[in-house]
């Protein structure tokens, strides 16, 4: 009996009897496992690497022909859990799984797994592993919950604008009336409490940017002008002197957005950018790929699910960061500089938001990535 003896597939059905089954081919096998979304590694009795499918080549950011026959600790640390469960494998033969398993690699950065192992009952030589990765569930609640934001920053725009604003002016109004019969003393104490007024008014004029419904014009926008646009504006203002690459697909299509308003989620992410680089060797990259298979469900069923293959990619070398502040990066008023109002980032949710995508980051050392999702004209 062949290894792959025991997968089998449906073929026609002969006098009418149900269908008849017959052994997949290797290749087929192959087929199938290299379709899997999660990383698949098989290995040999001394560890080295006789097959990989897609998932493992994007992980460890390899092809498969260069780590065909190669140590699998050229790849998986030596002191990773998996080592121990391939062991354990081998000699009761059986399926064992870990949680929670860290992978940290140069190629990799720092991962949360579950890993899996499984023997090839038809060769005993042959033990497959298989890797994934906590933090994909983990980024859908990162995306739901920034979606969230942005509805919940529009509520409180329309509580600034009629529960603050109007107030406000009545007081400034009545400041102003007093200043007039006031002495010198407390003719400060009326400016200061105008002033007051007038930066609490701009605050709210900032809040109104939230809008309840999205003032859009959509139509299809070449997103590399409006990456070309924000990196001029970046490179003679707020990132002069600093490194900027630019890594693009050139035949994406267009997005399907208002132009002015992506100038202004970019414009953000490259200034959050390059105020996180360092002094010295700041260096942001702006990129973009198609990726296929991405998609965001809407409300109206299964049928309406929006595409998202065009991603575009903001990455900086600064700290990264603070742990203490990744859950609530998205919301209103957080924010890690000292004048800073902390609504750039709730700004980009919501236009992003509004324009049917999704944006999600990832930190890792000397490395910030934050990733925008959208449609295609």
């Amino acid at each position: 009996m062949s290894m792959f003896s025991k997968f089998h597939a449906a073929k026609p059905a002969k006098s009418g009897k149900g269908p008849a089954v017959r052994p997949l081919s290797p290749d087929e096998v192959f087929s199938l496992l290299y379709a899997l979304p999660e990383a698949v590694v098989a290995v040999d009795n001394d560890n080295r690497i006789v097959y990989v499918n897609s998932a493992a080549e994007s992980l460890f950011e390899t092809g498969g022909s260069h780590m065909l026959g190669e140590p699998l600790a050229d790849f998986v640390p030596q002191d990773s859990p998996a080592y121990g469960l391939l062991d354990q494998c081998r000699q009761d033969h059986c399926r064992y799984s870990e949680h929670g398993v860290e992978l940290d690699t140069p190629r990799t950065g720092p991962r949360n797994m579950t890993v899996q192992v499984a023997p090839v009952f038809d060769d005993a030589r042959w033990v497959v592993l298989s890797m994934h990765e906590h933090s994909i569930a983990k980024k859908i609640g990162q995306q739901l919950s920034h979606r969230n934001v942005a509805r919940s920053v529009t509520a409180m725009a329309r509580l600034l604008a009629h529960e603050v604003k109007n107030p406000l002016s009545g007081i400034r109004g009545a400041a102003q009336l007093l200043e007039q019969n006031a002495g010198e003393e407390d003719r400060t104490l009326t400016r200061l409490i105008c002033d007051e007024a007038d930066r609490i008014v701009a605050l709210v004029d900032r809040m109104e940017a939230f809008s309840d419904k999205p003032q859009l014009t959509r139509q299809p926008v070449n997103i590399h002008q409006v990456l070309e646009h924000v990196r001029r504006v970046a490179e003679n203002g707020f990132a002069k002197g600093m490194r900027i690459l630019e890594l693009y697909d050139p035949s994406l299509p267009p997005v399907l957005g208002d132009r002015d308003q992506l100038i202004q989620v970019f414009l953000n992410l490259v200034k959050n950018a390059a105020e996180a680089c360092p002094q010295e060797g700041g260096e942001i990259v702006m990129s973009t790929n198609y990726q296929h298979g991405i998609r965001l469900a809407v409300p109206g069923g299964a049928a309406n699910r929006q595409h998202l293959p065009l991603v575009v990619q903001i990455q900086d070398n600064g700290p990264g960061v603070p742990k203490e502040l990744r859950q609530n990066l998205f919301d209103p008023f957080v924010t890690t500089k000292s004048s800073g109002s902390g609504l750039g980032l709730s700004l980009v949710a919501k236009i992003v938001d509004d324009h049917g995508g999704i944006i999600e980051f990832d930190c890792q050392p000397k490395k910030t990535i934050f990733r925008v999702m959208l449609p295609v004209a």
